[in-house]
């Protein structure tokens, strides 16, 4: 069963006069991070987390001087100074994100907790995307320097039962302590979770729960592996570490709130016979003159957009099959699934594939040569989360875009002294 367990977590000490406004002080996941916007969320406050979570690289760095001994400076600096400041009992901490997409106004809840590491697939712990190695080793890093979770892992469950709701609901009728908006003018708030009732409600409900990774792959088989390490240097030891957990972000996906982008593909260069080689597999329907590719899209089944420079149209590509075959049924029904394994894969076999959010930005990339086609996907849907990360499989990298992000800096995971 999945062991979810409160902890004292490290915060920002809102009552210092140096961060008592709250802004200034958080970022998004690292990976989203552009240099140029790390550049800015460094010039928005000394103590931004930016600092500890994704710090700047210099020309002189050394083994012994570099961003991440530099993170590890930053957060025993913060520490010391009363910058942050560590919760004086184990807590879970109710997290919500008000924002609004598509003209509509959503609100994401959950809260933030610490999880028994498990290996992926093998208990009630599944991911759903494959990974990279590069980012691990960059998170395993900032992991060893640190001994820390800086950012947490975005998670989900699924329960019909009302006892965390119940908690999530009457936690958030006490004022946030961390309020604050991001770049996307979403409204996060923070609530510290301390009654020991409420505290057994949530562990109660999840103890027979799986838990479907949402967005932090990476940073959780970095997890893993840190622990192995940790387990190797200290031996054996009579009851769980600090290191023995990850911190998660646990949301609902019985309830509404979240939201599920889709990720685009762009290529380099397609074969001269792309047409022909399509049309053996799917039905080419021409759209000109309309370029709400979304639009067009929503709803549809097994159908992707693909537009290659073309100045007043683009297609919609209508898979004729059920399944691709060679590829496990759970997996094969996914549209991601078919553009990767049958499309790229098998007709296309580009070098490289870019992946991009914005259809606009795909469309003039293309427009002006960098590319030579983009391809558009209709969102994955959360039950298909479900079913591949159950099935233990994995779809495609950038399969999912869960949205709104989480901040990074509301609450970390300092192993000394965590419990």
């Amino acid at each position: 069963m999945a062991e979810v367990v409160p902890f004292k977590g490290v915060l920002y000490n809102m009552r210092s006069p140096s961060v008592s406004s709250g802004e200034g002080l958080f970022a998004p996941p690292y990976d989203i991070v552009t240099p140029q916007y790390r550049e800015e969320l460094y010039s928005r406050s000394p103590y931004n987390i930016i600092r500890i979570d994704f710090g700047k690289e210099f020309g002189d760095d050394s083994p012994e001087d570099n961003r991440y001994t530099r993170a590890r400076a930053f957060l025993d600096t913060w520490l010391r100074e009363g910058v942050l400041i560590r919760s004086e009992g184990p807590r879970f901490y109710f997290y919500e994100i008000s924002y609004t997409i598509d003209d509509r106004e959503q609100t994401l809840r959950g809260f933030l907790g610490l999880v028994r590491l498990e290996e992926l697939g093998k208990g009630n712990i599944h991911p759903h995307e494959c990974t990279h190695s590069k980012p691990k080793k960059d998170r395993l890093d900032l992991m060893r320097a640190s001994s820390s979770n800086v950012s947490p892992i975005f998670a989900l469950y699924s329960s019909r039962e009302r006892g965390i709701s119940g908690v999530l609901t009457d936690a958030g009728q006490r004022p946030p302590y961390i309020e604050t908006r991001d770049a996307d003018l979403a409204v996060h708030r923070l609530r510290e979770i301390s009654d020991p009732v409420a505290l057994g409600t949530i562990r109660k409900e999840l103890a027979e729960k799986p838990v479907f990774i949402a967005d932090g792959h990476h940073r959780y088989e970095t997890a893993l592996e840190y622990c192995r390490e940790m387990r190797e240097k200290e031996g054996p030891a009579e009851g769980p570490r600090p290191y023995d957990y990850v911190m998660m972000f646990l949301s609902n996906m019985a309830e509404e709130g979240l939201t599920i982008l889709p990720t685009h593909r762009l290529v380099k260069e397609l074969p001269a016979d792309c047409m022909e080689r399509l049309s053996a597999h799917f039905e080419i329907e021409e759209v000109a003159g309309n370029f709400r590719i979304s639009d067009t899209l929503a709803g549809r089944r097994h159908v992707i957009g693909f537009y290659k420079g073309d100045a007043d149209k683009w297609y919609m590509l209508t898979y004729r099959g059920d399944l691709v075959s060679d590829v496990p049924p759970v997996l094969s029904e996914l549209d991601v699934s078919v553009l990767h394994e049958l499309v790229l894969g098998r007709l296309f076999h580009p070098e490289g594939i870019t992946y991009e959010m914005d259809i606009g930005k795909c469309l003039d990339l293309v427009r002006d040569g960098r590319f030579e086609a983009a391809f558009f996907l209709n969102p994955t849907l959360v039950s298909e989360v479900e079913k591949v990360a159950l099935a233990s499989l994995r779809m495609p990298p950038k399969s999912t875009y869960f949205y709104p992000k989480l901040l990074t800096g509301l609450v970390l995971n300092v192993f000394k002294n965590t419990f």
